[in-house]
């Protein structure tokens, strides 16, 4: 599967993003779905993940109750909403798939099988 990410851009603390992401092939759903983060200086960092069949979904401490991620079969999109952002949340976004790993899998490890580019996301003060 191949991914594409979008929606990043530049926004005041407080303010809000979607971020998008589009992927390739037939077999969609039978992807988790996730969202990882990495800041300049920084080890990557985990942020959420969705199940197969939606809607449940895990996120990491740092982001649980402000981001919510879900997902779109018929479109093959998975998106990320990130609401009352934080300068902490400026980080290069990636989304991922993985095939066999669920969604709790992807926060345990820190791994996906698929990546795709990231999109800057800059939270100013």
């Amino acid at each position: 599967v191949q991914l594409q990410a979008s929606g990043g851009g530049l926004v005041q603390a407080g303010g809000s993003l979607r971020l998008s992401c589009a992927a390739s092939g037939r077999t969609f759903s039978s992807y988790a779905l996730g969202w990882f983060r990495q800041a300049p200086g920084k080890e990557r960092e985990f942020v959420g993940a969705i199940r197969r069949s939606g809607p449940a979904s895990v996120y990491a401490d740092s982001v649980k109750g402000r981001f919510t991620i879900s997902r779109d079969n018929a479109k093959n999109t998975v998106y990320l909403q990130m609401n009352n952002l934080k300068p902490e949340d400026t980080a290069v976004y990636y989304c991922v798939a993985d095939s066999i790993k669920t969604a709790q899998d992807m926060g345990a490890t820190g791994r996906a099988d698929y990546w795709g580019q990231g999109t800057q996301v800059t939270v100013s003060s």
